[in-house]
C-alpha cells in the first residue's frame, strides 16, 4: 500500500500505511503543527498526543480502519507531513475520516491526494458512506470535501461544525 506521489510543484512524497513504530514520528508531527491546525484536527487545544491517543493512532485494526502517513526523507530519516485515517462504525457500512497536513505542505494538493487514496481503500473494503465532522471555520477542508463530492450540511448537534458525507457507492470499486 505504499505509493509515491508527485505534487503539482514537483515535490515527491511517500504515502504508506501507518505502523506502530511510527509513534515518535506521529508525536513529533502533532507537536509541530500550528495551534490552528491542531485545533482544526482535534477540535480542541491538544498540544501533543497522550499515550493512549498515540497508541490508538499508530496501532490500528486493519479490519475496521486505515491510516496513511505522508512522509519525506530528510537527514536520513522519515519526516511525517500528513496523516489521514478512517474508522468504521459499528454498522460496518459507515466510516468517519480525519485528515491533517503539516502547515508548510498545505495548499499543495497533498491533502486531496491523501483523501482520494483513503476513499479508494474505503470503497475497496465495502464501506458505503464516509463522514467527517469539520469545524465551520475550517474553510480549506470544507472546500476540499466539496471538490471531492461530499455533501456539506450543518452538524445536527454542534452549531460550530459542519458534517461532510460522501456516498462511496458512486466511487471506484464500491458495490
Amino acid at each position: 500500500m505504499t505509493s509515491v506521489l508527485q505534487l503539482a510543484d514537483g515535490a515527491t512524497v511517500t504515502l504508506r500505511a501507518i505502523r506502530p513504530e511510527d509513534a515518535d514520528m506521529e508525536q513529533e508531527f502533532v507537536r509541530n503543527l500550528s495551534q490552528n491546525s491542531r485545533y482544526f484536527r482535534f477540535m480542541n487545544t491538544v498540544r501533543e498526543l497522550n499515550p493512549a491517543m498515540l497508541l490508538r493512532f499508530t496501532q490500528i485494526d486493519y479490519d475496521r480502519e486505515m491510516a496513511f502517513v505522508a512522509v519525506r526523507e530528510e537527514g536520513g530519516r522519515e519526516i511525517e507531513i500528513g496523516v489521514t485515517r478512517y474508522v468504521a462504525g459499528p454498522d460496518t457500512q459507515t466510516c468517519e475520516f480525519a485528515l491533517v497536513v503539516a502547515d508548510a505542505w498545505q495548499g499543495k494538493g497533498l491533502g486531496r491526494r491523501m483523501l482520494e487514496r483513503l476513499i479508494e481503500v474505503a470503497c475497496s473494503r465495502g464501506l458505503r458512506t464516509m463522514v467527517g465532522h469539520i469545524l465551520a471555520s475550517n474553510q480549506p477542508m470544507l472546500g476540499l470535501c466539496g471538490k471531492l463530492g461530499f455533501r456539506i450540511s450543518n452538524h445536527p448537534e454542534d452549531a460550530f461544525s459542519k458534517r461532510a458525507v460522501l456516498d462511496l457507492a458512486g466511487h471506484g470499486n464500491a458495490a
